[in-house]
């Protein structure tokens, strides 16, 4: 399946694509790629999307380890087969138990998990899959992990999903190397 939305040459791109192409670039991601080359038909969004993610994948106080894991379960959510495997690789680097991803790849919640862990498997499964959160998940992370970590791990489950849509829409290949992720 080729994607819907192919990347733009240079010489393809309005000036206000190639100035928002140029800083996603440049920026911390380190090329263009992803959403980026469907978002480009939107420059104005492409550039909110770029900011946001700035902020929650590479600048927020969440530890690497748990937003790897908040990625990886909204990834397998959305079934976003690039966005999965793209992060699976960071989750690996970043410390995150291999088992664990595992699990959540063929649905299961994963047998061994940290507290911190718990928390943040709890919080975003339960948002994702019950649109809602117990009072005892909130009032569990909020504790261990304060309000503003709350709120990051909610606009970074948030985040990679206007990414898994976007990912989906275009129906953005698996990364070389990669595999789609099983249906469950």
């Amino acid at each position: 399946m080729s994607p819907r939305f192919t990347p733009l040459s240079r010489h393809d791109m309005t000036l206000d694509q190639q100035r928002v192409a140029q800083a996603v670039a440049s920026g911390p991601r380190g090329g263009l790629r992803g959403p980026f080359h469907a978002l480009l038909r939107s420059p104005e969004l492409a550039d909110r999307v770029r900011h946001l993610g700035d902020y929650v994948r590479f600048e927020s106080g969440v530890p690497a380890p748990l937003r790897e894991l908040t990625i990886l379960l909204v990834a397998r959510f959305w079934s976003s087969h690039y966005e999965w495997n793209a992060h699976r690789k960071h989750a690996a680097t970043a410390g995150l138990d291999p088992a664990i991803a595992d699990a959540i790849e063929v649905g299961r919640r994963p047998a061994t998990l940290s507290v911190e862990e718990t928390l943040v498997y709890d919080l975003i499964a339960e948002l994702l899959h019950d649109k809602d959160v117990t009072d005892a998940t909130f009032e569990a992370a909020k504790s261990k992990f304060g309000e503003q970590m709350v709120v990051d791990l909610i606009g970074l489950a948030g985040y990679y999903g206007l990414v898994s849509l976007v990912l989906n829409a275009n129906r953005s290949p698996v990364p070389e190397g990669g595999k789609r992720l099983p249906a469950i």
